[in-house]
């Protein structure tokens, strides 16, 4: 019998893929709860995707058993009960509540709910009494007019940490400091908190005014804080309660949580681990008192390994394959590793350690018809900026490439620019990758300076000079896959989204004659306007441009995609979602007006309603990686309509 012939990605694979998206341990480490994330049907209902619950048995190896079809989040093991909870919103439910529901399977029941919405919670040590952050409920007079308005930055609601023994009639008790919480880590004796909280809920104070800070349980009053500035990421306590270790940032100017710090939990001055590393930490866990399971990136590759906890020390990495891109970790109580992971021709997925082995296996297969295609090669390429600077990036050649033939190429430029591809999955909605593969386009992802992965200095690198050797090393690297012989100089297309969607209005005015095509996404086009009407200024100023817009007004404004507006021949399709609060849609609208009002080239505006930094509904993305493609087909082909 004829094996079936293989076949390409397509924008309909990509609406339907599904993927691991959490994953825990029991207490005992033989059992495995993890969540897929379920995307809906874009031609059936235009809702988020949502996330069903599974249990894998790892103590016998068996196959993973589905649990529950909701849409669960922040799935736990609740100490010492076998049991499993999680937040769900069902029909008859006012708010998320805490779900319970046992090891063994079974209907699932509501364990707590509270009046406002819990956004985490995490059980103490001994599992019988549930820590939460929800919104503090609003007891403000009630207007008698038959219509609110909306105060801008004004009455903000908090969140604060709330503590009850469920089922034990015992009364909520809420913390009384001010401030707006986040996120909490109980002690391994389940006497204290370790905190992060703002003193606003503003996002801009989320970035840059978390701090993290240690409260008593019995009464609920701040003992001390962390002495830090800068952006915070993972943090935890040491196995003994003595230590803390965090993520954060190398001092409130570094754009990035990725240096590694130690501090008694007595308070003092942290102590930085691994000072001047290459690389960045994205996630912690303690093994013992004395050193710290890690993982993270140095340039395009993830890295696994453990570090002491102390100045001098030095890190012992783990064995990975190349092209495996970790996003989490977990450790059970026999130091056995679980990972959520993925590669160049799969999403994330769930692997283990082998019982006694250095190996990972993987556990899940979220995917089956992925068997059924075929992937474009995949590599990491590195070239020299015009300056001698090396750059990394991803290629992702064309599908049945022919030697000594030419392709398009679409460039991809991410976000932040505190950001980095890593070699593992590329393709997504907003990412042509594979389906571009599928269809005969090179996929380029460049990790220019100011990307993350390769130590604080190159992230600092770029920090001042919006839309200068940054977006020139992009250039750069398309020029270099042009020497090649492999790409099309005259069919090179360009897109990306916030950052990236900046990058791609900049190259496609500012470089018009390089760019025969452009689709940006929830882009900036006039650095004066944007700070005004973004929800991050501070950020903005305190981790890229380090002066503030009103100091200089020309130099900002000739840093925008509008200023070259009136040399714009590249096509250029804008999408943005309606109710972005980060880059406003007033941002599209500024260059689309201008590139219209000011030349003949084509240029269309989408918006999508309901939609923000990004679109999150199942309708929304497949519309929006249609338009993406057939403006390329269109402009770098030749073919189809946009």
């Amino acid at each position: 019998m004829q094996a079936q012939a293989l076949r390409g990605l397509t924008p309909m694979d990509i609406a339907s893929l599904k993927s691991v998206a959490s994953a825990s341990w029991s207490d005992d480490g033989g059992t495995i709860a993890y969540t897929v994330r379920v995307q809906s049907d874009p031609t059936v209902e235009n809702k988020p995707s949502r996330a069903e619950l599974f249990v894998y048995q790892s103590s016998s190896d068996s196959s993973a058993s589905f649990v529950y079809t909701g849409n669960v989040r922040m799935v736990s093991f609740r100490p010492e009960h076998n049991t499993i909870t999680f937040l769900n919103k069902l029909e008859n439910d006012k708010a998320p509540a805490l779900y319970e529901i046992p090891v063994t399977g079974g209907e699932p029941t509501v364990l707590f709910a509270f009046e406002q919405p819990i956004s985490y919670y995490q059980w103490s040590p001994d599992g019988e009494t549930l820590g939460f952050v929800a919104k503090v409920p609003d007891n403000s007079p009630k207007s008698a007019l038959p219509y609110t308005p909306e105060l801008y930055e004004l009455n903000l609601a908090v969140q604060h940490i709330y503590l009850v023994r469920p089922g034990l009639g015992q009364q909520v008790r809420e913390i009384e400091t001010p401030g707006h919480f986040t996120t909490f880590e109980w002690s391994p004796t389940g006497d204290r908190l370790l905190c992060a909280y703002a003193p606003t809920s503003l996002v801009d104070d989320s970035y840059m005014a978390m701090h993290l800070t240690i409260i008593n349980v019995e009464p609920m009053k701040i003992l001390g804080q962390i002495d830090h500035s800068g952006k915070l990421g993972d943090f935890q306590w040491s196995p003994d309660g003595t230590q803390i270790a965090f993520i954060a940032g190398s001092d409130l100017n570094d754009p990035t949580d990725g240096s590694l710090f130690v501090v008694p939990a007595s308070g003092g001055k942290p102590t930085m681990l691994l000072n001047g590393w290459q690389g960045m930490f994205e996630q912690i866990i303690w093994q013992d008192a004395g050193q710290i399971h890690f993982m993270g990136s140095t340039g395009v590759e993830s890295v696994y390994g453990i570090i002491k906890a102390e100045a001098k020390a030095k890190p012992v990495f783990q064995s990975l394959e190349k092209g495996f891109s970790i996003t989490h970790f977990e450790l059970s109580a026999n130091g056995r590793g679980l990972f959520i992971a993925d590669r160049y021709n799969h999403p994330s997925e769930l692997f283990i350690e082998g019982a006694g082995q250095a190996s990972l296996k993987r556990i899940t297969d979220s995917n089956p018809f992925l068997a059924d295609i075929e992937f474009a090669k995949q590599e990491v390429v590195r070239y020299k900026a015009k300056d001698g600077l090396e750059i990394e990036g991803i290629l992702i050649r064309p599908l049945h490439e022919e030697s000594g033939k030419k392709y398009p190429l679409i460039t991809i430029v991410h976000g932040g620019p505190e950001a980095h591809f890593n070699n593992g999955w590329l393709t997504g909605y907003s990412n042509p990758g594979q389906t571009g593969a599928a269809e005969g386009y090179a996929s380029f992802y460049p990790n220019y300076r100011g990307s993350t992965g390769r130590g604080v200095d190159f992230t600092l690198s770029s920090q001042g000079d919006p839309a200068g050797k940054e977006f020139d090393d992009v250039v750069d690297g398309v020029d270099y896959l042009i020497a090649s012989g492999l790409v099309d100089a005259a069919k090179v297309g360009v897109t990306g989204g916030s950052y990236g969607g900046y990058a791609t209005g900049w190259l496609s005015t500012r470089y018009s004659d390089r760019f025969a095509a452009g689709v940006m996404f929830v882009g900036i086009s006039n650095n004066v306007s944007k700070w005004g009407t973004t929800d991050i200024p501070n950020e903005e100023y305190l981790v890229h441009a380090r002066k503030w817009v009103y100091e200089d007004y020309d130099f900002f404004l000739k840093r925008s995609p509008i200023y070259y507006a009136d040399q714009c021949k590249t096509p250029l399709l804008i999408m943005h979602g309606k109710d972005d609060p980060r880059v406003h849609p007033g941002q599209s609208m500024e260059l689309y007006r201008h590139i219209k009002s000011r030349t003949t080239t084509p240029v269309e505006l989408v918006f999508y309603p309901g939609e923000g930094h990004g679109n999150a509904n199942s309708t929304a993305r497949y519309d929006y990686n249609l338009r993406l493609m057939g403006w390329f087909d269109k402009y770098l082909k030749g073919v189809g309509k946009s």
